[in-house]
């Protein structure tokens, strides 16, 4: 399956973001093998850096740092994808500024839902960094359904137990990118909640 032919936008209608580099994960993609979605901002702003670019890509890198302080014995993204990983943003095009605007990260939450769909077998929705968080309980506000992720500070709900369409959701901070190197307490955390992602989805009875 490849996912850029299920999830697209038709009218790029945001304003403070940069259609020009939208990104969807290519495929294929087998969707039994995927058990942790997991969920960045945005794409970079060199493409070179996205998640699928290489292992030379600052977002790969990035990735398997993590998952190499969360104790996986992981060298390349294609050993995270093996673990039953999907890895993609809230935000399918790149960010023109700093921040993502509250309307920009409900526009794009439509395609991000419509990308979850995709993956009915998923155990595990890790939601890294403040705009993933904001994209799900969006979804959720949309669809007349409970919250996902309460207000508060993330490190606040580390820990919690949150649910979203037969998910185990685990709101994290960000781990793709520049930003994964700046606080040594939020890199720790976002350790701790892989490794316990992980954990979850071994310890499920096999189907």
């Amino acid at each position: 399956m490849n996912v850029g032919d299920l999830v697209w936008c038709d009218s790029f209608s945001c304003v403070d973001i940069d259609s020009d580099r939208y990104t969807v994960p290519p495929g294929p993609v087998n969707l039994d093998e995927v058990t942790i979605v997991m969920v960045a901002e945005a794409p970079p702003p060199d493409p070179a850096d996205w998640f699928y670019a290489g292992d030379d890509a600052l977002f790969a890198r990035t990735t398997v740092q993590a998952f190499r302080d969360a104790g996986e014995d992981v060298g390349s993204i294609q050993d995270v994808l093996d673990l039953g990983v999907y890895l993609t943003t809230a935000v399918k095009c790149g960010k023109s500024g700093y921040a993502i605007s509250t309307q920009t990260v409900k526009t794009c939450s439509v395609l991000l839902e419509a990308e979850l769909g995709l993956f009915p077998l998923a155990e595990v929705l890790m939601l890294m960094g403040d705009t993933a968080i904001k994209a799900v309980n969006a979804i959720a506000q949309q669809n007349k359904e409970p919250r996902v992720v309460p207000a508060g500070a993330t490190y606040t709900l580390h820990g919690g137990e949150y649910r979203f369409r037969g998910m185990k959701v685990f709101p994290s901070y960000v781990h793709a990118g520049p930003a994964f190197f700046i606080e040594k307490s939020k890199r720790r955390m976002v350790a701790e909640d892989i490794a316990a992602a992980l954990e979850y989805v071994r310890r499920l009875p096999a189907a």
